[in-house]
C-alpha cells in the first residue's frame, strides 16, 4: 500500500512540475510576441505611455483609462473592462473589436500566440511589477 501511495505522490508533482514547466513556456512566448507591440506598448516598472498607452495593470482595467494617453472616443466609451476573453477577441483584429479606435495593429490571429500573450501581460500589475 505504501509503494501504491508513494508513486501516485510522484505522479503528482510530477504533472505539477510539468505544468509549471508549461505555464513558464507560455511566458516566453508571450514575451517573445510582445516583441510586435513594442512598438506602440510598454510594460514593466519604467514603461511610459508610447504611441500605444502602457499595458501594465491590463486584467481588469477599463479600456481608454491610463492618465496621460490621449485615447479615441470610441475606446474611452467602449464599454470593455479587459478580460481573456475581451483581449483574445480583441486582438485578433482590434479595428473590428473597436470601430474607430486608433490602434493600426492588424492583429494576432493565432490562438495560442494570443493566449500566451495575454498570460504575459496580465502578470505585470498597475505599476509594472510582476504578481
Amino acid at each position: 500500500m505504501k509503494t501504491l501511495f508513494r508513486s501516485a505522490l510522484c505522479a503528482a508533482a510530477l504533472l505539477g512540475v510539468a505544468a509549471h514547466n508549461a505555464e513558464a513556456q507560455d511566458l516566453a512566448a508571450g514575451e517573445n510576441s510582445f516583441k510586435k507591440c513594442l512598438p506602440c506598448h510598454a510594460v514593466g516598472e519604467d514603461a511610459k505611455n508610447k504611441v500605444g498607452p502602457i499595458l501594465n495593470g491590463l486584467e481588469g482595467r477599463h479600456s481608454g483609462s491610463i492618465p496621460g494617453y490621449s485615447y479615441t472616443d470610441a475606446n474611452k466609451n467602449s464599454g470593455i473592462s479587459w478580460t481573456e476573453a475581451e483581449f483574445l477577441d480583441y486582438i485578433k483584429d482590434p479595428r473590428a473589436k473597436i470601430k474607430g479606435t486608433k490602434m493600426i495593429f492588424p492583429g494576432i490571429k493565432n490562438e495560442t500566440e494570443a493566449k500566451n500573450l495575454w498570460a504575459y501581460l496580465k502578470q505585470f500589475d498597475a505599476s509594472g511589477k510582476k504578481k
